[in-house]
C-alpha cells in the first residue's frame, strides 16, 4: 500500500481555443486520484504547448503521467511516440483514462508497441507512395528534384568544361559560380540519363 501512495500522479488536460474549459477532463483526473494538474488551451496542431512541456519536464522516476484521452496530448502518432519516449526516459509511466493504455501493465505496454508498429507501417506506406509517384513522373519525362539554377547554354558550357578532364567538379562550380551539386547533376544527367539526384 505504501508503494502505491508514493506514486505521484501528474495530470494533463487540454482544450482547443473553440472549447470552453477543461472542467470535464479535470473532474475525470480528480476521480482517478490526480492532485497535480497542468492544463492549457491550445490547438492540438500547435507545436508550442508550454504546459505540456512543463508537465513532462516535471516528471520523475516512479511518477505516472495521466490524461483523459490520447488526442488531448498528441497531435499525431509520431508526436505521441515522441512524448512517450520522453516520459519513459524520465522513468515515469503513462495512463489514458479512456483508452487501454497504461504502461505500468503488460497490456498497456503491448498497446504502445502496437502504436509504434502502426507508425512505422504508416511511414513505410508514405515512402512507397512517394517512390511510386517519382517513378511514374520520371516515366513521363518529368524531372524529380530541385530545378536547375542555370540556363541551357550555361549548362552546356559546364558539362563541356568538365568533360575536358582538366577541372574538378569543385573547380567547375567555382568557375561558373554554382554549387558542386549543380555541376554533379548536369554531368551525371549527360552521362547517365536515368540518374536521379
Amino acid at each position: 500500500m505504501a508503494k502505491s501512495e508514493s506514486i505521484r500522479l501528474v495530470g494533463y488536460a487540454r482544450v482547443s481555443t473553440q472549447e470552453q474549459d477543461t472542467s470535464l477532463q479535470i473532474a475525470a483526473l480528480r476521480s482517478a486520484g490526480v492532485t497535480e494538474f497542468f492544463e492549457e488551451k491550445a490547438s492540438g496542431a500547435q507545436l508550442d504547448r508550454p504546459a505540456l512541456w512543463e508537465c513532462l519536464d516535471s516528471l520523475r522516476s516512479g511518477d505516472q503521467f495521466i490524461f483523459y484521452k490520447l488526442d488531448r496530448v498528441a497531435r499525431s502518432l509520431p508526436d505521441l511516440l515522441s512524448i512517450i519516449a520522453r516520459v519513459e526516459k524520465a522513468g515515469a509511466t503513462i495512463r489514458s483514462l479512456t483508452e487501454p493504455i497504461d504502461t505500468s501493465s503488460a497490456l498497456g505496454r503491448f498497446m504502445l508497441q502496437i502504436l509504434g508498429a502502426m507508425a512505422e507501417f504508416e511511414r513505410s506506406l508514405i515512402r512507397e507512395r512517394c517512390m511510386a509517384g517519382q517513378r511514374e513522373a520520371m516515366a513521363r519525362g518529368v524531372h524529380c528534384g530541385k530545378p536547375l539554377s542555370v540556363d541551357q547554354s550555361t549548362a552546356v558550357a559546364i558539362v563541356e568544361m568538365y568533360a575536358t578532364g582538366l577541372h574538378t567538379l569543385k573547380g567547375v562550380a567555382q568557375r561558373f559560380g554554382v554549387s558542386d551539386s549543380v555541376v554533379k547533376r548536369l554531368v551525371y544527367k549527360k552521362t547517365k540519363p536515368n540518374y536521379r539526384s
